[in-house]
């Protein structure tokens, strides 16, 4: 197929940037878009990605799409009390310059996405916040979206619940410590996924 028959189909070349499960990756994959994930270690489950720096892949190579997962282990608000020390050492400024780089690359369609964290107040504000019940996941988890280029989410399945299952009687997470904990809470839900794929490509 030529280049010019693939964008006359509406098929995309994206980039998830900062994703090693390939959830998002795949859902694209399987609308037809030219879809490849990149983060610094291997991806999760067989797909195309690179082991790699995602913000040079962005900036060098074209992109119709660009969405981003960048770490909030220096960012998110759960982590709060560590944030002095992480801005006395300059792990959260570095934090937050990724993010800034990932959002000025210049792909034309560009989603950035992050737990509730100080990205709202010392970058910009989401343009939305989602949650995991809203696309028929069992699920609570307030998750922000810097968009550029793109049209907010549209809730595709809505699950109400007093309490969903990933949480504990008083309303916390309830993924106990453990070295794969973060790892397990970054994955994006397959409802989320589903819903950028359906909506976005």
């Amino acid at each position: 197929m030529t280049t010019t028959n693939m964008l006359d189909c509406g098929r995309m070349r994206i980039l998830v940037a900062c994703e090693r499960s390939g959830i998002v990756r795949d859902a694209f994959l399987r609308r037809g878009h030219d879809a490849v994930s990149c983060d610094l270690v291997a991806s999760d489950i067989p797909g195309p990605h690179i082991v790699g720096d995602a913000l040079e892949l962005a900036r060098s190579e074209p992109w119709d799409m660009m969405i981003a997962f960048p770490p909030c282990t220096h960012l998110s608000v759960s982590g709060a009390r560590w944030f002095p020390e992480k801005r006395a050492d300059g792990r959260q400024q570095a934090g937050l310059e990724f993010v800034r780089d990932l959002m000025a690359v210049g792909i034309p369609k560009i989603a950035v996405e992050n737990p509730v964290g100080i990205i709202s107040t010392r970058i910009r504000r989401p343009d939305q916040i989602i949650q995991p019940w809203q696309f028929g996941e069992d699920a609570s988890k307030k998750t922000c979206l810097w968009l550029d280029g793109l049209p907010p989410l549209m809730a595709s399945h809505i699950m109400v619940k007093d309490r969903y299952a990933n949480q504990t009687a008083s309303g916390q997470n309830r993924l106990g410590p453990s070295p794969t904990r973060s790892i397990e809470r970054s994955k994006t839900y397959q409802g989320v996924a589903d819903a950028m794929a359906a909506q976005w490509g």
